[in-house]
């Protein structure tokens, strides 16, 4: 099932829960009740919840948002760091600087057509990455410089490749959720908590009570939908994509 045909289940749900409830609740209420006997700090409780709640989802999404794109940052940087020694190479003879590249390009193509994939299912790097990735460093550090530019590139591409691997390493560790189980606890009661408070200011069953209601509830589904969305930053669907690598290794080959 789409991660967005989900969403929009829970979101109905959401609607279609609390108008039920609204309706059903109505029905037990005596034609004397009065609305407007709510005691004045039940609506102050009320606003403070809704308040508090809503900072706490304001940092929550702000917190994985900001993993998410710390992520796609490190995947940027990872390509560049690969699309830079792809173009230092250019100082080898032939026969070296298309070794090198061709390598390079290896481990791209099946970073981006594989190793995407294995990520997502794994929650792991694959080993097979860490070897082309490996090659890519024996080609570079295992060959002696030729001549004074050779030299002059020598520790740059060395520098290079630790970055591609670092940036590789931090890509492993971003992997999986980020917010404790704690905090998920947190926000689901909150949600429930916040919805639930509509119901000590005894709305009635008009159209506009209905409609605000059901909003309310269906905006609480959506936003804690984006954060759980977020909170993986590579195994859902607005994840970190392999786009840098696309934009600077284009076209790219399948992988071996």
């Amino acid at each position: 099932m789409s991660e967005w045909v989900a969403l929009a289940i829970a979101m109905a749900a959401a609607c279609v829960m609390v108008i039920a409830v609204v309706v059903l609740r109505q029905r037990r209420v005596g034609e004397d009740e009065d609305p407007s006997e709510t005691p004045d700090v039940i609506e102050y409780m009320t606003m403070m919840i809704g308040v508090i709640y809503a900072i706490v989802l304001g940092l929550a999404i702000a917190g994985v948002w900001e993993a998410r794109n710390t992520a796609q940052d490190n995947a940027f940087n990872e390509a560049q760091a690969l699309h830079e020694m792809s173009a230092r190479a250019q100082v080898y003879p032939p026969a070296v600087r298309d070794r090198v590249r061709a390598d390079i390009d290896a481990y791209v193509s099946y970073v981006v057509n594989t190793e995407w994939t294995h990520m997502r299912e794994h929650e792991s790097l694959s080993p097979r990455g860490t070897e082309l990735l490996e090659q890519v460093r024996r080609d570079i550090t295992n060959r002696v410089p030729q001549g004074e530019l050779e030299s002059q590139t020598y520790q740059s591409m060395v520098d290079l490749v630790a970055a591609a691997d670092e940036s590789r390493n931090i890509r492993g560790q971003n992997m999986g959720p980020t917010m404790p189980g704690l905090v998920w606890f947190g926000l689901i009661v909150g949600a429930v908590v916040t919805v639930g408070m509509m119901f000590t200011l005894q709305i009635r069953r008009s159209a506009r009570e209905l409609l605000l209601a059901g909003a309310f509830s269906a905006l609480i589904a959506f936003l804690l939908f984006l954060i759980w969305d977020f909170d993986d930053p590579f195994g859902r669907g607005l994840g970190v994509t392999t786009q840098p690598f696309l934009d600077l290794f284009s076209p790219l080959d399948p992988p071996c």
